[in-house]
Order: C-alpha cells, then sequence, then structure tokens
C-alpha cells in the first residue's frame, strides 16, 4: 500500500477556484479505480503556510501513477497548477 501526501497553498483572491478545485478532486474518489481512500483537509489555520492537503492510499506505485496520468485526475489538477503558489508531496510504503 502506497500512501500519497500533497499539501498545496494558493495565491491571495483564488478561494472560490481553490474551493472548485478541491471538490473536483474530492469527487474522483470512487470514479478513478486506483484510488483506494482519499481525504481531503482544509487548514484552520489563518495563514498557514498550506492551506490544504490530500491524502489518499493506493495499492502500490503502479496505481499511483495511473491515476496521475488519468484524464479525470488531469483535468483536475490542471486548475489547482493556474492557482497554487506551493506544492509538496509525499509517497511512503504503508
Amino acid at each position: 500500500m502506497i500512501r500519497h501526501i500533497v499539501l498545496w497553498s494558493f495565491r491571495p483572491g483564488t478561494e472560490a477556484q481553490r474551493e472548485e478545485f478541491l471538490s473536483g478532486l474530492q469527487a474522483l474518489d470512487g470514479v478513478i479505480p486506483e484510488i483506494r481512500r482519499m481525504e481531503i483537509r482544509r487548514s484552520c489555520v489563518p495563514g498557514g503556510t498550506y492551506q490544504a492537503c490530500l491524502i489518499a492510499d493506493f495499492d502500490d506505485l503502479d496505481a499511483l501513477d495511473r491515476y496521475k496520468h488519468d484524464p479525470r485526475h488531469v483535468a483536475v489538477s490542471s486548475l489547482c497548477k493556474s492557482i497554487r503558489d506551493t506544492r509538496a508531496a509525499i509517497d511512503f510504503a504503508l
């Protein structure tokens, strides 16, 4: 099992697009078969380094790679790329 964690900070003034992105990402759960478990969390600390994170589990690195290249994920991800300041990610075996 592989856990995939991504953290994002977003540019000021992109709150509506941020919610559109996070809702779109959450909507992939149950649609892309490689996702075993997914959580989207928003920071409760104003002014923190990151405003949101994804925690997702996949069977293996191949499943994670298929998810990353799935056209549905690519479409949602393109919105994120247009509004994010920074992104940090880590993948590790459980």
